[in-house]
């Protein structure tokens, strides 16, 4: 199955220069939604995993996604004021401007073992304050897994020392 035949384009989004990669007509799909998570779970399937970290917003969806599939935990990462209870941050660059990411404080506890995921890598900077944020806490960053990386922006320079997991590069 090709996966970028799923995947639309959209130019100029969020600004002039951008090329958006958009997952929801993939997730609209029920038989590819489940062939990516299924891929995605075999990716790391000789891992063990406690919990699976997914940025907002979907890297909720891939993320818990693939949580249920492993049978692990999900532990949100949130923008500003979305999380309920006493938080950590870390500000991280995008491709197109600076951000911060909020994670609860007491949701990993030291050795749990993490997969970072996220529906895209680009720049890099979201996993790497998701990881930061992962080893602030004491957990253990057994890698990452995203469902595409934008190869010409070398994100994954920024979390080489972690096993970085991926279905579709452009």
């Amino acid at each position: 199955m090709e996966l970028k035949d799923y995947i639309r384009n959209i130019p100029d989004y969020p600004k002039k220069g951008i090329l958006f990669r958009d997952i929801t007509t993939l997730l609209q799909n029920k038989d590819v939604f489940k062939f990516a998570i299924d891929k995605m779970s075999e990716q790391v399937s000789n891992e063990k995993i406690d919990f699976i970290v997914g940025a907002e917003s979907r890297g909720f969806l891939i993320g818990a996604a693939l949580a249920y599939k492993m049978n692990c935990g999900f532990i949100p990462v949130r923008k500003k004021g979305k999380l309920p209870y006493k938080t950590i941050s870390e500000e991280y660059a995008l491709e197109y401007g600076t951000d911060t990411l909020f994670m609860h404080e007491d949701a990993i506890k030291k050795g749990e073992r993490v997969l970072i995921v996220d529906d895209l890598i680009a720049t890099g900077g979201t996993a790497l304050a998701m990881i930061k944020m992962v080893e602030k806490l004491g957990g253990i960053v057994v890698g990452s897994s995203f469902l595409i990386e934008l190869k010409e922006l070398d994100g994954r320079k920024e979390i080489s020392k972690y096993p970085v997991n991926v279905l579709i590069q452009y």
